[in-house]
């Protein structure tokens, strides 16, 4: 079994962060769920470096402060596989920041790796075989057994040696700027801001609906959050989505009603049906005027000389990412391509100030993006 040292109290994190000082890199990553809870939130984080591997239980230290001076320090570079979804996380949860980071998962991409789950890469580059059968497990439940702990350190224990490895072959096929620039704008990524849109909006097979049925839906998707937030538990673990569609286009309006409907089971009738069927209700009583409107967004008419721009880039584009050996949406994505069409950049200045276009992409490939434009 792994062994890692399980930090539960403020002193032996205060301890963990005095040895990591001057570090040159640290591993991360961490333990959060969606699966059994109403928000997500960081249950477990796991440092590594050294050859010492430290779990840390946020659920029991109530001070995660003394980690922000690690993962902001510039001089330590910090190294996590498939960045994004964990350094939101420790923004929204902790407001921790990361200052020089590499993303092992990012850099393989780069390298032209097709499968780049971390299970995948180690078993290609180090024939090792993670075990996965704790991925889906809660942990949020403590105490957690020792084999689950073991199995979260065992995801930070691999990815310095998977560093080296990876540096060496970017240095070799010149891209390892590349990554260093994507990884940087990586760092500035943020949980999304709350919103008070109407619920409908995130919601699949709302667009087709009428403007009475929407108006149901957006009522008994208000129900489904209310008590997933009372319950503390995943939406879809209250009402499924299918069900909730079913309810807003039949409206049914009595107990007899929803019974026959058999979009609720008897368990889920007899928590919610009372306020689903007020929602239903309401919403089927409101007036015209009343209705939601689902959005339509018009788009302009395409200018004929701009979609011939954009298919003469998607082929140049096609043509790099074969000689690269890389994902063509990797070296540049459609978006960025239709930005650059409509703008119409004559010279590299001007791609440069394309929003959204890196350093990299110019120095690169941008003028060959440019041969595209004028022929």
């Amino acid at each position: 079994m792994i062994e890692y040292n399980y930090i539960s109290d403020n002193a032996t994190l205060h301890a963990a962060v005095n040895t990591l000082n001057g570090t040159e890199a640290v591993a991360v990553d961490l333990e959060a769920d969606s699966m059994y809870h109403f928000q997500e939130k960081v249950f477990l984080i796991q440092m590594a470096q050294n050859g010492h591997i430290w779990v840390i239980d946020p659920l029991k230290v109530d001070n995660m402060s003394p980690l922000a001076a690690v993962f902001e320090d510039d001089s330590v570079e910090k190294i996590l596989h498939g960045a994004d979804y964990d350094i939101r996380s420790l923004y929204r949860d902790f407001k921790i920041e990361i200052s020089n980071l590499f993303d092992t998962e990012l850099a393989s991409r780069f390298l032209g790796v097709s499968q780049t789950g971390l299970a995948n890469v180690l078993a290609t580059r180090f024939n090792v075989h993670v075990e996965k059968k704790y991925q889906k497990k809660d942990w949020s439940k403590r105490p957690l057994p020792p084999e689950m702990l073991a199995y979260a350190a065992g995801d930070v224990v691999y990815l310095h040696e998977l560093t080296t490895v990876l540096k060496t072959e970017l240095k070799d096929v010149g891209r390892e700027q590349w990554v260093r620039e994507e990884c940087r704008l990586l760092t500035q990524v943020r949980p999304a801001k709350i919103n008070h849109d109407p619920l409908f909006l995130r919601f699949s097979g709302a667009g087709r609906l009428d403007r009475r049925s929407l108006a149901v839906l957006e009522a008994v998707l208000g129900v489904r959050n209310r008590f997933a937030q009372k319950k503390d538990r995943p939406v879809y673990k209250i009402m499924g989505s299918r069900e909730i569609l079913q309810i807003a286009t039949e409206k049914p309006a009595t107990l007899t009603a929803l019974k026959i409907s058999r979009a609720l089971s008897e368990k889920q009738l007899s928590m919610y049906a009372a306020d689903v069927l007020d929602a239903v209700n309401k919403a089927t009583d409101l007036s015209e005027a009343d209705l939601p409107v689902y959005p339509r967004n018009k788009k302009p008419p395409a200018d004929p000389k701009t979609a011939l721009r954009i298919k003469a880039l998607k082929t140049r584009r096609e043509a790099i990412a074969d000689t690269l050996k890389i994902s063509a949406g990797q070296l540049i994505n459609n978006a960025q391509l239709s930005t650059i069409a409509a703008f119409n950049p004559a010279d590299k200045a001007a791609l440069s100030n394309v929003d959204g276009m890196k350093t990299w992409q110019v120095d690169a490939f941008g003028d060959e993006l440019l041969s595209a434009l004028t022929s």
